[in-house]
């Protein structure tokens, strides 16, 4: 019998490290421009199957092997850190007003909605318990964190998981220099180029000769911008290209529903021709399947 509970301990021990290692695999991967596979970001983790930005969301991107999730933060009235996009609770809980007005013990007694609009049985969580659920399994992209990462950071801190999350934002490099400075060596920090507006060139050159980014975000809603064909030549070996299909304004009409009559016609296009290798989406598992197929996920 003792030697039946050491192997079951060993073995928990061993799965454990290998949940531990994901996470430093993708960082590793990100950090080498490693341009042999395409990294998936699941929008507000698996939404489509658990209340948007819930823990259970978090959980089913990382068991259906999703490398990157984002999520949103809020700040509350009594100064905690949520899960949440909307700076109001109607949309997404059975509760009601501005999130800035609530404090956590009310929060804690609402219940989130799924995309129907039904009440489900779970709860709104808080950045330390996400980022404990995402320790050591996958990388975290935290939107709408940036006017108070001062905050975040000390948590990130606390959980250990400084080391896992990514940034990014649109502002000038020098904006970025001065106000997120702190943390430019600690955290992934990818600029946001709206390649539509003329002074895009201008933005990657000056992020690439400051910052060298190991990751752009890059949108376009022409499909007959250049921009995106020169950029994939021009960033290939230096920086990988991050892109989001959610809608079709975001990446030039080659979004998810495009991918859903033709994924090759949508991310194949991305990967192929404009040198994607991030993808974030509204459908990670289908995004997964069809790189699976072409050998392009680990």
């Amino acid at each position: 019998m003792k030697k039946i509970t050491l192997l079951l301990i060993l073995l928990g021990t061993f799965q454990l490290t290998i949940a531990q290692d994901r996470a430093t695999e993708i960082r590793n991967q990100l950090m080498n421009r490693d341009e042999s596979s395409v990294l998936v970001v699941a929008h507000r983790g698996d939404w489509r199957n658990a209340p948007e930005n819930s823990l259970a969301a978090i959980e089913n991107a990382i068991q259906m092997g999703v490398d990157i999730v984002e999520i949103d933060l809020q700040r509350i009235l009594d100064g905690a850190l949520i899960v949440m996009h909307d700076s109001r609770l109607d949309r997404t809980t059975t509760g009601q007003g501005k999130i800035a007005e609530w404090p956590l013990d009310s929060i804690r007694t609402l219940r989130l909605k799924n995309g129907c609009n039904i009440r489900t049985k779970h709860t709104v969580s808080t950045l330390e318990e996400a980022m404990l659920l995402c320790k050591g399994r996958i990388l975290v992209n935290l939107d709408k964190a940036y006017d108070y990462f001062d905050e975040v950071y000390r948590i990130l801190e606390q959980t250990g998981t400084t080391h896992q999350v990514i940034m990014k934002g649109s502002k000038p490099v020098e904006e970025v220099e001065k106000e997120f400075g702190n943390y430019l060596d600690k955290v992934i920090y990818m600029p946001v180029v709206n390649l539509d507006k003329e002074e895009a060139s201008v933005q990657v050159q000056n992020f690439a000769r400051t910052l060298n980014p190991v990751a752009y975000e890059l949108v376009f809603a022409d499909p007959a911008n250049p921009l995106p064909l020169e950029l994939a030549a021009a960033l290939k070996g230096k920086s990988l290209i991050w892109y989001n299909t959610l809608w079709d304004t975001l990446a030039g009409g080659y979004g998810d529903d495009l991918a859903l009559e033709d994924p090759d016609k949508s991310y194949g296009y991305l990967i192929r021709t404009l040198g994607a290798r991030i993808i974030q989406t509204d459908r990670p598992a289908y995004l997964i399947k069809y790189l699976r197929s072409k050998n392009l996920h680990k």
